[in-house]
């Protein structure tokens, strides 16, 4: 194969890479695996390039291939969860326990890896940009994770991506009746999850920007009353990679008064994770300049494992990414994931903000 014939090659299959991406973090859960395997699909559909001869569309022969290697890399494995899925709501004065393994969790995925970008001929069809939106939170990833590993494929193939079910059907070999019998299984096995309305920022309008406007001016000042005043009263708080989660403004207010003290003082910065506003949260650096009347330095936000405090000499250094949850104008969830050292870089996040 000519280079010419190699780039040609490489461009047709890199324009599937942000939809297999997506496709892939749904099966998996985890942006990284789901990265692993997007480029584990890449490398076999360029090796098996000279023999696919266009006899299917290379969309889906690039999705069957993408499907292999996200059923190998699901055999054996536990599914990835969330807090609330591995225990009930604790208190602000329980303590944090043990850092549970980073194979336990659902993480995080910036929207720019799993979204057609905004402008774009993927992101021109506002119904279809909304649906991908919507079956990349994190509580419709989880409840994924509850499906077997092939009944998950069929789901999402046929209610996210549309596909016909004969089309599901040659994808895996099975037959129509077969992935028709796997689609309903699947769909009361999620109906039987109760997943939470939110809304996803398709694009925020003003009283959303109003809402994530009142929320950072009252994490930065700490002002704990404004804060929860804009919670929903069933809003919780969770903190991989600690299996402690709490629940309601009261024992969240509490946390943060208690145990997440070291979060007064923060710094957020914006992003976008999930189909959700996100922010990118920094702490205090050890031997930075903070209020002689707030927390003493060093102080829990979140717990020991959170981030490298003191990286730095001043300044503010990661402690968390965290994913909001919005629904009838208020916040519903807090998600706080303190994997900042993997986190951060992903999502292209400063390693470090200036005082």
């Amino acid at each position: 194969m000519s280079e010419t014939a190699e780039q040609a090659v490489e461009q047709r299959l890199e324009r599937h890479r942000t939809e297999l991406t997506g496709y892939c973090y749904r099966m998996l859960g985890s942006a990284f695996e789901a990265e692993d395997a997007v480029q584990e699909t890449m490398v076999r559909a360029w090796k098996a390039f000279d023999r696919f001869e266009g006899r299917s569309a290379l969309r889906s022969w690039l999705y069957r291939i993408a499907t292999n290697v996200c059923l190998d890399m699901l055999t054996g494995k536990e599914r990835r969860a969330r807090p609330m899925d591995l225990s009930s709501p604790s208190t602000a004065t329980s303590p944090l326990g043990p850092e549970l393994p980073e194979v336990t969790w659902l993480e995080p995925v910036p929207d720019s890896r799993v979204l057609p970008a905004a402008g774009s001929s993927a992101a021109s069809d506002p119904a279809e940009t909304a649906v991908a939106r919507e079956s990349v939170r994190l509580a419709f990833v989880a409840a994924l994770q509850h499906l077997p590993p092939r009944q998950r494929a069929v789901l999402i193939l046929r209610e996210v991506l549309s596909w016909r079910a004969s089309e599901v059907a040659e994808l895996l070999d099975t037959t129509v009746a077969s992935v028709n019998s796997a689609l309903q299984r699947a769909r009361a096995t999620l109906a039987s999850g109760e997943i939470a309305p939110t809304e996803p920022a398709r694009s925020l309008d003003e009283e959303q920007r109003a809402l994530l406007d009142r929320y950072v001016d009252a994490f930065e000042r700490y002002d704990l009353d404004s804060l929860t005043a804009l919670l929903h009263e069933d809003a919780t708080l969770s903190m991989p990679p600690y299996e402690l989660w709490l629940r309601g403004p009261a024992e969240i207010r509490a946390w943060f008064l208690g145990t997440g003290i070291g979060c007064r003082g923060s710094r957020l910065v914006p992003t976008l994770a999930n189909g959700s506003p996100a922010f990118g949260q920094y702490r205090p650096a050890a031997g930075a300049d903070v209020d002689p009347s707030g927390p003493h330095r060093g102080a829990a936000c979140g717990g020991p494992g959170g981030g490298p405090g003191g990286a730095a000499a001043d300044g503010f250094v990661p402690w968390a990414l965290q994913v909001l949850e919005i629904s009838d104008g208020r916040i519903t969830a807090l998600n706080s994931f303190l994997d900042t050292t993997r986190l951060f870089p992903l999502f292209g996040l400063p390693s470090h903000l200036e005082p």
